[in-house]
């Protein structure tokens, strides 16, 4: 994709309802599990440093962010679909086949889409769960027609504003949007560390204590304000019955709705 997600035709049914389950069957799979949600909360405290600092705008700030997780789709895009992995999406959502590699890449495509386009467009808000289960954890990308939830931080985008440089009250908007991303900087950091409680190193803590964690975020735009959530998940631990061998699309669960409900108890659309 180079950098840039490229959109396969008909993919909101893909993501509606579903989740990715991938397989933990080892202290390998454990590390490497924790490896990835480490630099989930390594990116969320790198966008802290960009906002924090004033001379970066909150653009920027994003699309490094998004550089960031594009480059994780796509090595796990190459994992599951080989380097052909949009031409396996467009044939999966053409209907010329139906395979579960077919399945996983069209999933991750739309889902790197929307997610590109999350800073850019108002009223978009991406919506995504991760929950750790004793042998297995899920991935729910989620997107939903809002901006904001109950518990999100806001924080105003000069950039993204139409401002009067000549105005009597620019100076203090501007000192006051500085403020806000101090603010918000601050609260990626502290919720940074949720992360990396919820998922901790398999080396470091017992298997009662890391089988189950599980975190929800929300990031959305309205203008120019910008929103940030993130918080603490309990994974439902009779989810699964049975095991699973390779990564597969699932049914969303429990917690989905349970999340939505508390977050998001008005979304006007939720994919």
């Amino acid at each position: 994709m180079g950098g840039s997600a490229g959109r396969t035709d008909g993919g909101t049914n893909v993501l509606y309802g579903r989740a990715v389950r991938t397989p933990l069957p080892d202290r390998r799979a454990e590390r490497l599990f924790h490896e990835n949600m480490t630099a989930v909360a390594d990116g969320r405290e790198r966008k802290a440093e960009l906002l924090a600092d004033p001379s970066v705008s909150v653009a920027k700030a994003y699309e490094t962010e998004f550089e960031r997780v594009a480059e994780t789709f796509e090595r796990r895009l190459r994992r599951i679909a080989g380097d052909d992995y949009e031409a396996v999406a467009r044939a999966y959502l053409r209907g010329e086949r139906e395979d579960r590699e077919g399945a996983l890449a069209a999933y991750y495509i739309e889902g790197l889409w929307r997610i590109q386009q999350r800073s850019t467009v108002s009223e978009m808000l991406f919506f995504p769960l991760i929950l750790r289960y004793p042998d297995s954890f899920t991935v729910n990308l989620r997107f939903a027609g809002e901006h904001t939830t109950p518990e999100s931080l806001p924080f105003e985008s000069p950039q993204h504003a139409d401002v009067d440089s000549d105005g009597p009250h620019t100076q203090q908007y501007f000192d006051e949007s500085s403020y806000e991303q101090e603010r918000a900087a601050e609260y990626l950091r502290e919720t940074a560390g949720i992360i990396r409680e919820q998922f901790p190193h398999p080396d470091d803590v017992p298997f009662s204590e890391r089988k189950h964690g599980g975190v929800v975020s929300a990031g959305g735009r309205y203008e120019s304000v910008f929103t940030e959530m993130l918080a603490p998940v309990a994974p439902d631990p009779d989810r699964f019955s049975e095991p699973v061998s390779e990564s597969t699309l699932v049914p969303a669960g429990s917690e989905a709705e349970r999340t939505r409900r508390k977050y998001l108890p008005s979304a006007k659309v939720l994919i």
